[in-house]
């Protein structure tokens, strides 16, 4: 099973079926479990994160029937109940975001090449704003995930710009820079990444305007 979040909201069984996962907090319970594969979330985040501040009086057993629908809707045994908890059983690359993480790190682990493959590998994950479609209300455990993914998604942008211009490639990279600062006008590193590609195609004035 394939998860995607780092965009329009995505299922995928293994024979490549999208599964059907309707309504905030479904989607959002299914997220809350995507973002620790493998791993037991206690029954107390997973009601921070659906309801925030505002839980129903019977959290717990609301809680217990979203899980009921969310097995349902995915392929049996996925979701495994824990001693406090709920744990997805899938694998941590079958969750773009989980493997987008994965790549970051590792890139920031290499030099040349290898770290530009992978931040493009990672990048190219995204297929939109991360779980732009979601729109789980009043959590602010949503709200600070998503805060967070797009953060280091703008820095894996500019950890990918810089490591091109020092391998030379600043000249392929003027137009690309030049949407990326004026979608992200107060990104310092974007700005002085831009500066330096077009000086290296001879346009040094135009990087001093």
């Amino acid at each position: 099973m394939q998860i995607g979040i780092l965009g329009p909201f995505e299922i995928r069984t293994a024979d490549g079926v999208y599964a059907d996962v309707p309504g905030a907090r479904l989607r959002g319970l299914l997220i809350a479990l995507a973002l620790e594969p493998g791993h037991a979330v206690p029954k107390a985040t997973l009601i921070d994160w659906i309801w925030g501040e505002q839980p129903p009086s019977d959290a717990a057993n609301a809680l217990h029937r979203l899980v009921s629908r969310l097995r349902k809707a995915l392929p049996e045994g996925t979701v495994e109940g824990q001693t406090d908890g709920y744990r997805l059983r899938v694998e941590p690359d079958a969750v773009d975001a989980v493997r987008f993480e994965r790549l970051v790190a590792q890139a920031r682990n290499d030099e040349g090449p290898q770290g530009v493959r992978r931040l493009r590998e990672a990048l190219a994950l995204w297929r939109g704003a991360a779980m732009q479609d979601v729109g789980l209300q009043d959590s602010a455990a949503f709200d600070v995930v998503v805060t967070r993914l797009e953060g280091l998604r703008l820095t894996a942008m500019e950890d990918r710009f810089d490591a091109e211009i020092s391998l030379g490639h600043g000249a392929e990279l003027v137009t690309e820079l030049t949407d990326s600062v004026a979608a992200h006008p107060v990104r310092e590193r974007l700005v002085a990444a831009l500066m330096r590609a077009l000086v290296a195609t001879g346009r040094g004035t135009e990087a001093l305007l």
